[in-house]
């Protein structure tokens, strides 16, 4: 029988985003392609405890609207949470947020991009770990990716490998072991998600002096990053279809 794949959920979209294009749930499923029920999922940022980690179980810890320095209770419960996972190897993949946590949950720093926001369609390329790695091997030097992100990691925690940067951020990618990766990028965004998440940050971007209207031109497809995605929970669950 397969195994469901388990979200774990830090953070809910604002409503208009909601309205528009669903919860974060939704969003995953439908980057992998899943029907309603084939995921379990945990709204850790609601207090829900996640199941004991286990070695059969592709679990994805989502973005959020909140920030990894507010160590909120539920956020601190969970990354003891990772540093059971990664005790018996257990397969993980963070998102943003996600991604700042699991380095924070194993002895890295975060904290705020000394250059401030990084927001969408932007080129990730590979370092020579990650043009050797099975999980970024066949993405060529670089590929685009959606982002939007405040914070980020500053410090790898040790033992980590950086596979990926982008011109803003060094730390787009990140190994921390055989089961176990991050993204700052967003692999479940879609363009319309992308695209609303600009529009939705439209006045505060005018304010940083950015252009919300070349940010939403510029906005291109990003095929790679679902790829991996896909790839980590049809490698950690083999019974899972591609």
């Amino acid at each position: 029988m397969q195994t469901k794949p388990l979200l774990i959920q830090t953070g809910t979209p604002p409503d208009a985003l909601r309205a528009a294009h669903g919860d974060l749930p939704a969003w995953f499923s439908a980057a992998l392609g899943l029907a309603p029920g084939h995921m379990t999922v945990v709204r850790a940022f609601e207090g829900e405890t996640p199941p004991a980690p286990d070695v059969r179980v592709p679990t994805i810890l989502t973005g959020s609207w909140s920030m990894v320095t507010e160590r909120a209770a539920w956020s601190e419960n969970l990354a003891a949470w990772i540093r059971d996972a990664m005790a018996i190897e257990a397969p993980l993949f963070g998102v943003c947020y996600g991604h700042q946590l699991i380095a924070h949950a194993l002895g890295g720093v975060v904290g705020y991009h000394p250059d401030g926001r990084e927001i969408g369609s932007q080129k990730i390329t590979l370092t020579a770990s990650g043009r050797a790695d099975p999980a970024l091997g066949d993405a060529g030097s670089d590929f685009v990716a959606q982002l939007t992100h405040m914070q980020t990691v500053l410090t790898p925690p040790p033992g980590a490998v950086v596979l990926a940067a982008s011109a803003h951020d060094p730390h787009q990618v990140l190994r921390y072991g055989p089961n176990a990766l991050s993204t700052q990028f967003h692999p479940e965004f879609t363009t319309d998600i992308m695209r609303g998440i600009i529009a939705s940050r439209e006045t505060v971007l005018r304010d940083e002096g950015r252009d919300p209207q070349n940010l939403q031109a510029s906005v291109t497809e990003a095929p790679f990053p679902l790829q991996m995605l896909r790839r980590f929970v049809a490698g950690a669950n083999p019974e899972a279809s591609e």
